[in-house]
């Protein structure tokens, strides 16, 4: 049932602050907009105690649903189990901790009414701590040189999303932070609203080296989802033939060089050509059997999303035959 205008999902996955103000904080703007709303938490175990300290708002009667899973999962898996409980027919996605100003979620839903399918938050201008503003170009520059980025925030967690886009989009493993691109992706329209950073995001935000290392193989992830899925032979026989390649030529060196007389029974080099060779043809076999796992399912599938059509104006039997 979609009976409220909107609904606003927090998943409480990381340095979360006080849900209680983040609710209050948010809300506000929503209220003072006249839509209707509820919001939904849906917290990672660890983080119960914070979910639990907004039970005097929900027995007060706030429009407040909590998700507690079990075990741990990650942010992606928080976000589906609420948006498939969500009742609005408009879903705003929201990160446990401040990024920008509360008044950007309804200039977010405007842009929905104007016929975006998905709106981003576009933190601009960047005021905040020179190491936030250095790692967000360190990310927008390895998917812009990676998977040809054309969102300027994609690491802003606060977008405004219809829920059929959601329902639709493969979302699996931690690739909620690239939603946008995979709803471009998929043809929906993206708009992005220039919106001012909160001031409680000046601080600047470091990780551990995991954690960039696990971006990193998202972000090649994501690069094979966005360029390759309906085309595998190219990734796969591209590094395969980087790698044959050479062991091609080397095991030709040593061929000629073993008909001239030198042994190669014991030199090491046809131990890496013969490697580099088996590699090679091993990727190429299965960039070929991810073709035809692609031609097989083709009928299937849709590559592109219509948003609509336009034709000339009818005409009438007599009128196409005259003449």
């Amino acid at each position: 049932m979609r009976d409220v205008d909107v609904t606003v999902i927090v998943t409480v996955v990381e340095s979360p602050a006080s849900l209680v103000l983040l609710y209050e904080e948010f809300s506000k703007p929503l209220a003072a907009s006249g839509r209707s709303f509820e919001f939904i938490f849906a917290a990672h175990p660890l983080f119960r105690p914070l979910t639990d300290a907004l039970a005097p708002l929900v027995a007060k009667g706030a429009p407040i649903r909590v998700i507690d899973v079990g075990q741990s999962v990650g942010e992606t898996v928080l976000l589906r189990l609420a948006a498939g409980s969500a009742r609005g027919r408009a879903v705003v996605t929201l990160p446990a901790y401040r990024q920008v100003e509360a008044k950007t979620l309804p200039a977010l839903l405007a842009q929905l009414d104007g016929g975006a399918d998905v709106a981003v938050a576009w933190r601009s201008p960047r005021i905040d701590s020179f190491v936030n503003r250095a790692q967000n170009r360190i990310l927008h520059w390895t998917l812009g040189t990676l998977v040809r980025d054309r969102i300027h925030d994609v690491a802003c967690g606060v977008r405004a999303i219809r829920p059929e886009v959601l329902a639709e989009l493969p979302l699996y493993g931690d690739f909620a932070r690239f939603l946008p691109l995979l709803a471009l992706r998929d043809g929906w329209r993206v708009d992005e609203v220039a919106s001012a950073v909160h001031p409680d995001a000046m601080k600047g935000r470091l990780y551990g080296p995991g954690v960039y290392l696990r971006r990193l193989i998202d972000v090649l992830g994501l690069l094979f989802l966005l360029r390759f899925t309906e085309k595998p032979l190219r990734f796969f026989g591209l590094v395969g033939t980087f790698l044959a390649a050479p062991g091609g030529v080397i095991l030709f060196v040593v061929f000629l060089q073993r008909l001239g007389g030198q042994g190669a029974a014991d030199r090491p080099v046809v131990l890496l050509g013969v490697l580099l060779l088996v590699l090679g043809v091993q990727l190429i076999a299965l960039g070929l059997i991810g073709e035809m796992i692609v031609h097989l399912t083709a009928s299937r599938r849709r590559g592109y999303r219509l948003r609509g059509q336009k034709s000339g104006p009818e005409r009438t039997g007599a009128e196409s035959g005259s003449g």
